[in-house]
């Protein structure tokens, strides 16, 4: 009975995550916000190191990857060798991705780092021997290699910012430097969150639905990334505009809908006439009466 009841709440779970992803394109954006670019005009080294370390804790699909990468590590040495390779990585394409204007759809790039999610949930699930019938690919190359992506979304998000007169170098280094600090942040919580379950029964028990869930919700941000980047291409049919967005989807389904209909022909009935009450009458037999 209980694991009816936790089957059931995982999918519901899951259905939740999907409708809030696919109710508008900018829920779950965690992008750079109108707010963040006008604070950027005049913003000092300070500044940059808070929309750093606020952008990482916002990045859900950042830190699910993270939560990953750390969820069967308990010992210090390994997790700080793997998170260093992960540092590296997103270090080197941020600071250089941004110095040079390297650029890219924001949507695409978020939509490859969705499936850097599912990747490391089935990594974690033994999917490459068990369904494959391979090895796993190195992983330390493969967290330095993701890292590479990751930074190159991060760097995308930072050149949205006016990044206005001073040094460049800096204010680069300094939201770097800012994504560290939430990175520590969130990795302290994570592992004191690990440390408690993997105390419990229910961590054997649960670990391999955890990590499947991981994977169906880094698909669901690949598909919802991929829904971001066709309102970027379409933008005059699709868009991102909250209340726009909408209404586009409604015309859309009424459209649908009449299309549907159009299918089977109509049935033309033509209303007929009430007829006129007549006034009593007879037929020489003196028995009045009505039709």
């Amino acid at each position: 009975m209980k694991k009816i009841m936790f089957t059931g709440r995982f999918y519901a779970l899951i259905a939740a995550v999907a409708m809030l992803m696919f109710t508008s394109v900018n829920v779950l954006a965690h992008g750079m916000s109108e707010a963040d670019k006008q604070r950027a005009i005049e913003a000092g080294l300070p500044d940059y190191i808070l929309l750093g370390a606020g952008h990482m804790l916002t990045g859900y699909d950042h830190l699910l990857f993270l939560f990953g990468v750390i969820f069967f590590l308990s010992r210090f040495a390994d997790i700080v060798k793997f998170i260093t390779a992960f540092t590296l990585g997103h270090s080197i394409t941020l600071v250089f991705a941004t110095l040079y204007s390297v650029q890219a759809n924001y949507f695409l790039i978020d939509a490859v780092i969705a499936l850097t999610v599912c990747y490391k949930g089935f990594e974690n699930l033994d999917g490459f021997k068990r369904y494959l019938g391979v090895a796993s690919p190195n992983l330390m190359w493969m967290v330095f290699g993701f890292g590479l992506i990751h930074g190159f979304g991060l760097s995308t998000r930072l050149q949205e910012l006016p990044m206005g007169d001073g040094s460049i170098v800096m204010k680069i280094l300094a939201f770097n430097v800012g994504v560290e600090l939430g990175q520590i942040a969130a990795l302290t919580a994570m592992l004191v969150l690990l440390a408690g379950w993997r105390k419990t029964a229910s961590f054997k028990r649960f670990n391999v639905m955890a990590n499947t869930l991981l994977v169906i919700v880094g698909g669901l941000l690949f598909l919802h990334q991929l829904h971001g980047y066709q309102h970027t291409v379409l933008a005059d049919n699709f868009p991102i505009n909250t209340d726009d967005h909408s209404h586009i989807h409604e015309d859309m389904a009424a459209e649908e809908k009449a299309n549907i209909l159009d299918r089977y022909p109509r049935r033309i009935i033509t209303p007929q006439p009430s007829p006129q009450e007549e006034a009593p009458h007879e037929h020489g037999d003196g028995a009045y009466h009505r039709h």
